[in-house]
Parts: C-alpha cells; structure tokens; sequence
C-alpha cells in the first residue's frame, strides 16, 4: 500500500529548484499540501530572479496537488512565522517542515570575509533556527510534527567551505537538540546529509569543465541518474509520515540509490590517570594511545565508503535492494 500524507500540511524551503522541488513534489504525490518556499536567488544569494517557486505550485497543481508560492526569507524570522501562518491559514495546520533552502560563498578560511561568513550562516543555521522555533510551537500544542534539515557531509571539514561546513554542522547540533526537546510532544526531527548534482555542483570548477565539455550543466544531465537530486525525496517522505513515528534525532545519507544512517560522534579511544595529567606523561604515552589510527575528518572519504564495501557483505532484502551494516559500530 502505498505511502499517503493525505490531509498533512508541509513547508519546504528551498523548493523552487533542486533537491527542494523534488521534495515538494514528492510531498504533494503523496497528499500533503504545501507551502512552497523560494526567495529567488542565485546561488550566492545575491541577484534577484523570476521566482522559481511558482514554477514548482504551478507543477503540483498540475499533477492534481496542492500548493501555494511564498517568497519570504528563512533568515527572517518575521517572513519565516508569516511563512507558518500562511500555511495555517490557508490549508489548516501544519505538520511537516523540510529545510532545504541554502545559498554558496566558496572561500578558503584565510580569504573569506565577513560578510561571506555572515550570509551563509544565516540562510543555514539561523534560517534553520528561525524555522524550528516557529514550527515547535505549533507542533508542541498539537502533540505533533515532523522536522527535517538538510545538513552537508561537507559538516566533516571541508576546505573551502567554511561557512557553509560551520552551518551545517550547527545544523546537526540544533536537530539533535530539538529531537530530544520535542519528542515527548510526538514530534521527531531528523537531518539528511544528501548528495546529487543541483545547481551547487554546477557552480564548482567540476561543474564548469562538465559544461565546456558537454555543453550541459551536471544538474542537466543527471536528470533521472544515479546524481539526481530528485533520489533524496523518497527517503523524506517517509520521515515525513507516520510511519516514522519511531526516528527521532537521527542523521542519513543519501547517494545515488542508496540511503545510509550515521552514527552520533562518540569515543574513539581513551586513557586515564590517577590523578592529574602532566605534560611529559601525556607525551609519552599520546602516540601509542589518542595519537594513534588518527583519521582524517570523515568527509575525505564519506562519497566512496559505500563504494568500498565489498559486495558479499551487503545482504538481499527483496528483488533489486540489499543492505548492509557496520556491526562493528553498531554494537
């Protein structure tokens, strides 16, 4: 039986392009309705276009779905609470909120600016907060609600990206938070770590080689691919469900045709003393107990671990999916 949001009320950000819109659409397919949300930038965050969100109610609509546009900032908080009371007022309630929306100021820590610095974490972590405080309030009257975020395996070190690796580590931070202050209320938030060509791959050097060469953008050719973004919205309509009353405070992965869960950081190693610690002591024993097997962070090699496990691990489910675990980790 297939999955059904009938009468559920949704708010995605971000859903007038990419990983979004695919969201919105799936939400819809499933019977929510939703609030579109899209400011209408490009990608930086700066220069204004047609609004895109539109373009995304205008196919909802068309598939038989319902949906309304709004344009509003999530770095608002009041666009962000008129946001939830559009949605209120013009469906009813509302029960899932999905975060997508995030704009790219690519630079080196030693070139980045402020203003860099300030608008990324902005539209990422304090849209994510000004969205979630406006949301738990209703959810928590309720007795119920689904919140997911989008994070980034970028939240792991990447270089050129501090800003948008800061935020999307803080987003983690704040849905483990909200997960644990929320649940006695019915309501579960998660994060996604998902990956796929969207216009943000279009914006890198590899984006920009694949266009001189193709003459398309990644975004373009990995329409109905393995890298299209369209791949994460299966997964979030699920959460988004009832069915997913039972997973709260979790993080997943999303690649390809595969889904996985990360575990929360948690100790690696240890060593104790008697009583208190001195420098010589602790350099002694540092390489051959923390300062051993030290691994870089983990987004080095976060696209191919999946790719590394052999195949005879991975177990048959049913026709066409297989699974697999790091029973290692898991106990």
């Amino acid at each position: 039986m297939a999955l059904k949001l009938e009468g559920k009320v949704a708010i995605v950000t971000g859903a007038g392009r990419g990983i979004g819109r695919a969201i919105a659409i799936s939400l819809a397919n499933a019977g929510a309705s939703v609030v579109v949300n899209d400011l209408g930038v490009e990608l930086d965050g700066r220069r204004q276009v047609n609004s895109p969100a539109d373009e995304t109610v205008a196919e909802i609509i068309s598939l038989g779905g319902h949906a309304i546009s709004h344009g509003g900032s999530v770095a608002d908080r009041q666009q962000v609470e008129e946001m939830v009371s559009l949605a209120v007022t013009k469906f009813g309630r509302i029960d899932i909120l999905v975060h997508v929306a995030g704009i790219l100021r690519d630079r080196m820590i030693f070139n980045m600016s402020e203003e860099d610095w300030d608008s990324v974490i902005e539209v990422h972590l304090k849209g994510a907060f000004n969205l979630f405080h406006a949301v738990s309030k209703r959810f928590r009257e309720q007795k119920g609600g689904r919140i997911i975020s989008m994070s980034s395996d970028s939240a792991y070190g990447a270089a050129s990206q501090p800003n948008y690796a800061a935020a999307k580590a803080g987003i983690l931070g704040l849905s483990w938070s909200t997960a644990e202050a929320l649940k006695k209320y019915g309501v579960t938030t998660n994060a996604i770590m998902p990956s796929g060509a969207t216009r943000m791959i279009d914006a890198t050097p590899r984006g920009q080689a694949t266009f001189e060469k193709t003459g398309k953008w990644p975004s373009e050719l990995a329409i109905g691919t393995a890298a299209d973004p369209a791949n994460v919205a299966p997964l979030i309509t699920y959460l988004a469900s009832d069915a997913a009353a039972g997973i709260n405070g979790q993080v997943f992965f999303s690649q390809g045709y595969t889904y996985a869960r990360l575990i929360q950081p948690t100790i690696d190693r240890a060593i104790r003393c008697d009583g208190q610690w001195d420098i010589e002591t602790l350099e002694r024993l540092m390489p051959a107990t923390l300062g051993e097997g030290i691994r870089p962070p983990f987004a080095v090699d976060m696209l191919t671990f999946l790719d590394a496990v052999p195949e005879q691990q991975w177990q048959s489910c049913e026709a066409g999916v297989a699974a697999w675990s790091n029973s290692e980790k898991s106990t």
